[in-house]
């Protein structure tokens, strides 16, 4: 199939330019062949998709954790917090505690192992971006992120097919729900209402209309119930809910402000 996008730009560029369109056409298909053969595909059962991105997100925490040289009391608390969250119980705390130390390891393999959650889960970016926000969470536990952490997020996100602007934008809704300096406190008003519509991904000036369909299309991508069809681990529900409680907040706030139904 890498080969419908040369055959549909080069007919409509025939149509509309004759053989030089085609060509152009050709080329431009080409790009897209090649976007489309390299879109990852989703392998294994449910059950191994949850597997694996368990074990990714503790091991990966345990690396980030320990990018600076040191893991400190606050990436640990931050990680003790993960696990409560998730409401593991004493089986799986011990588990999570081992993939954290042994992700910890200079040598650990972490591009071969994003690589693996993305081919396990890449055809959900809902999970790929959740895994992304609680290692942000985690590199943010000390108040701000070293710069080997930032080295270390942006190959994560590039690993798992985020750019840089996606990267920064979950930093700034992280910050944003700390309440860390460098979101501005001076019209805490204006602040709630720039981060409900940083949430919902709209700018300030969408119709109400946007908004609406902004915020049916979250919901959709992060109720628990499909997360969890998509093959989000049950013990993560808890952090499933809380994102869309944060959707149905912002949503609120923007109603509000704005006065419709």
């Amino acid at each position: 199939m890498a080969w419908i996008g040369k055959l549909a730009g080069g007919l409509l560029g025939y149509a509309v330019a004759r053989l030089p369109g085609a060509l152009i056409g050709v080329i431009l298909g080409h790009q897209f062949d090649r976007g489309l053969g390299a879109r990852p595909r989703t392998v294994g059962s449910a059950a191994e998709r949850q597997r694996v991105f368990f074990e990714s997100t503790f091991s990966v925490m345990g690396h980030l954790a320990k990018a600076d040289g040191r893991v400190s009391e606050a990436e640990i608390g931050a990680a003790r917090g993960v696990m409560q969250r998730m409401r593991l119980d004493e089986r799986q705390r011990q588990l999570a505690i081992q993939l954290f130390n042994t992700g910890k390891d200079p040598a650990y393999p972490l591009d071969a192992q994003v690589a693996r959650l993305r081919q396990y889960c890449g055809s959900e970016p809902q999970l790929l971006q959740l895994f992304l926000e609680i290692q942000v969470d985690i590199a943010l536990a000390t108040g701000e992120i070293s710069a080997p952490e930032r080295i270390l997020l942006g190959r994560i996100a590039a690993g798992l097919g985020f750019g840089a602007l996606a990267l920064a934008q979950i930093e700034t809704l992280l910050r944003m729900r700390r309440g860390q300096p460098g979101v501005g406190r001076e019209a805490p008003r204006v602040d709630a209402l720039a981060q409900a519509y940083q949430v919902l991904g709209v700018p300030a000036g969408a119709s109400d209309r946007e908004v609406k369909t902004a915020y049916r299309r979250l919901m959709n991508q992060h109720h628990p119930d499909k997360q969890a069809a998509r093959g989000l681990p049950d013990s993560m529900r808890e952090i499933a809910e809380e994102r869309t409680r944060e959707i149905r907040a912002a949503y609120e706030t923007v109603r509000q402000h704005r006065g419709f139904r």
